[in-house]
């Protein structure tokens, strides 16, 4: 029987994280001029603002991950991109450093504690909690997007193949565009 790794849940989340990502933004970067910006239904009123909510929201909290003193200055332009290549971009690099954090964790790592700076204070939590709201955050404000596609061109790409082996088939072509394995997702 395998023993029981703590780490690894996060670790398939962070990989999940980098796909998923990969996977809308390749789909919105299909989207007809003026699509990415227009005026959308969701929690922020566009898949631009979404998208840019995102990765600013990733900054910082990465950084905090990672025991940097960024703080709110991830936030200091709203909207740091106009379009989605340069979006994605900025993405691709902060989904590599969760997953080079995650695969650098221990179950001792996962109990220490993060320093997130808000401006007039230091917040203290958990590692493995800030994570976890980190994932929740990232897969609550992508399935927005996703919704938001259905209204576009472009349909909405499937999000939820990056976890389970028997999806193996449908996640070979990012794995690949990655330099990513099968064997590095289950393990």
């Amino acid at each position: 029987m395998p023993t029981f790794d703590p780490v690894r849940p996060f670790r398939k989340l962070a990989y999940n994280n980098a796909l998923a990502n990969r996977r809308l933004l390749q789909a919105c970067a299909a989207l007809t001029p003026g699509e990415f910006e227009a005026p959308r239904t969701g929690f922020f009123p566009s898949i631009k603002e979404t998208l840019n909510h995102i990765v600013t929201v990733d900054w910082f909290y990465v950084d905090g991950l990672e025991g940097g003193t960024l703080g709110f200055q991830a936030f200091e332009v709203d909207q740091p991109f106009d379009d989605v290549s340069s979006l994605a971009e900025a993405q691709a690099k902060v989904d590599q450093r969760l997953v080079a954090l995650c695969e650098a964790l221990t179950p001792e790592k996962l109990v220490s504690t993060v320093s997130l700076h808000r401006g007039d204070r230091i917040q203290q939590e958990r590692m493995e909690d800030v994570l976890a709201h980190l994932f929740q955050h990232q897969t609550h404000h992508r399935g927005q997007v996703h919704a938001m596609l259905a209204g576009t061109s472009v349909a909405p790409p499937q999000l939820d193949e990056f976890i389970v082996a028997d999806d193996a088939k449908f996640r070979e072509g990012e794995l690949a565009g990655l330099g990513w394995s099968e064997e590095t997702l289950m393990r």
